[in-house]
């Protein structure tokens, strides 16, 4: 379980063989998990200056593989006692997003991504989600994108501020969402103002 706050920005060195290799100043452990641009991923092999996860091919259909290059944002699993910001994460992706439009407002930048029709149910006006692991707040919800707006504060902690349009997004939605969907998805009287009242009691 993840937060959505980057720790750091690992360096990959390598990525071949299903293994992507990194270096970053946190130091796992054997068999740890660990979030890439917020895929959840074990550690398999420790080096000297560097460590290796290992990607499945269900993992290799579902991400941006093509953002496993450079910096990418890194953030170790949960400990027992850790302050909780941000939000639930599991690093489970649900969907790959990509960037429409990229706009200056105020001192905020505004991205809308858009995501495949089937998972903007999950995506909620003033929740969460996770774009390439970073824990944001939905602004607004359309047919087959949302809004984001991001203040200089996470800009700075993150490489958001590299992003262009037509950047494709790892895309995590609420799992509280994706719950209570499943829930209750067979009564037809539940609409989002009922999952926000629910959510709100958490």
């Amino acid at each position: 379980m993840f937060t959505g706050l980057i720790r750091e920005f690992a360096q990959v060195i390598r990525y071949e063989n299903n293994l992507l290799t990194l270096s970053s100043h946190y130091k796992p452990a054997m068999g740890d998990s660990i979030a890439i641009n917020g895929v959840c991923l074990t550690v398999v092999h420790i080096a000297e200056n560097t460590f290796s996860v290992e990607l499945s091919l269900e993992t290799r259909k579902l991400i941006a593989i093509e953002n496993l290059k450079g910096r990418v944002h890194m953030e170790p699993a949960l400990s027992l006692g850790d302050k909780l910001d941000g939000h639930m994460v599991q690093g489970h992706v649900d969907c790959i997003g990509e960037i429409i439009s990229l706009k200056q407002q105020g001192n905020g930048l505004d991205i809308i991504v858009r995501i495949p029709e089937d998972f903007i149910t999950f995506v909620i006006p003033k929740g969460s989600i996770a774009i390439d692991g970073v824990s944001l707040t939905v602004n607004e919800v359309g047919q087959n994108e949302f809004r984001l707006t991001i203040i200089p504060h996470t800009l700075e902690q993150t490489l958001i501020k590299e992003y262009n349009v037509g950047r494709r997004l790892n895309i995590e939605t609420d799992m509280f969402a994706r719950y209570i969907y499943h829930m209750f998805k067979k009564d037809k009287a539940l609409d989002w103002s009922s999952v926000d009242r629910i959510l709100a009691s958490y």
